[in-house]
């Protein structure tokens, strides 16, 4: 059996003529251990497909179930890394991170729960920023301040939820790799979300696109058989891997011009409106100002 496995999943919002059917028919499993990234279009269901497997939202029909249980509901087995950090603004990052660790391992000893919290502090180099609070961090350790949150939390099954789309590129190649480190040392299934197919290269045993909804799906997958460590160059350069960006690029554009030709949509026709001069249209008030007044309202920048 897998260790995660999702079987005929169907889910929808609303009600009556306002209800939308965002998941249908998605069947995805995956081994112990494994590296799967989804990838797709922002809005297409990606989100609701984690928060499927997280247990915080279930299936209108269908089942998800985590080593042979049926999830039912959140578990702390089950981590789940948010995509806008969640952070508590009052809290320093050991105070973000101890949240989880008193919830989890209550009844723990403070000085047990501290090593958790430490340890996963370091586990994510945030041990000198351990001391401060969200807004004196940037995005970058914010986020891994969120990554170190779960892991503190021991989850056998990480989930990250597009956790480093508003990161820059440099930041974001830094957490790829120590989630790499994380996941080779902790030995835990990760499920990927992302809207980037390199990144997914990069990081997953395999990726499966996710098709436009409403109604998504999940696409042909596509094995990664690149040897680990992996280097990002191989990635921009190796035929392979050209070839397996090529398959799983095809498949979202075919997506995106099927989503354009199914389109009921009338094109958006712009007023035809010319510019007002306000150089013409100066109040009474400004042609009696000296001219060096003048001069300094017209330069004066807001």
């Amino acid at each position: 059996m897998a260790y995660i496995e999702l079987k005929n999943v169907y889910k929808s919002y609303g009600s009556g003529s306002a209800k939308t059917s965002v998941l249908e028919n998605i069947n995805l499993t995956a081994e112990r251990g494994e590296f799967v990234a989804i990838v797709g279009y922002s809005g297409t269901g990606k989100t609701t497909l984690m928060s499927l497997i997280a247990g915080l939202t279930q299936p209108d029909s269908g089942t998800v179930t985590v080593d042979g249980k049926l999830v039912e509901g959140t578990s702390p087995d089950r981590g789940l890394v948010f995509q806008n950090y969640s952070l508590l603004p009052w809290y320093t990052v050991q105070d973000n991170v101890g949240v989880a660790v008193d919830q989890v391992f209550a009844e723990d000893d403070k000085e047990s729960r501290l090593k958790r919290v430490l340890k996963s502090v370091s586990m994510v180099n945030l041990t000198d920023a351990i001391g401060k609070r969200p807004i004196e961090l940037s995005g970058g350790m914010r986020q891994r301040t969120s990554v170190a949150r779960t892991l503190s939390m021991k989850p056998k099954l990480l989930l990250l939820d597009e956790p480093l789309s508003a990161l820059d590129a440099l930041t974001r190649g830094v957490i790829q790799d120590q989630i790499l480190d994380i996941w080779k040392s902790e030995n835990q299934t990760i499920i990927l979300i992302t809207n980037d197919v390199d990144e997914a290269l990069y990081m997953a045993d395999r990726v499966i696109p996710l098709s436009i909804g409403p109604c998504a799906s999940l696409g042909p997958e596509v094995a990664i058989p690149l040897e680990r460590p992996r280097d990002k160059r191989q990635i921009n350069t190796d035929a392979q891997c050209h070839k397996m960006r090529h398959e799983v690029i095809s498949y979202l554009l075919a997506q995106k011009e099927k989503e354009r030709q199914a389109s009921t949509a009338k094109p958006v026709v712009l007023p035809n409106i010319t510019p007002i001069d306000i150089s013409m249209h100066r109040p009474s008030w400004f042609v009696g100002l000296r001219p060096n007044k003048k001069k300094e309202i017209q330069t004066a920048k807001y």
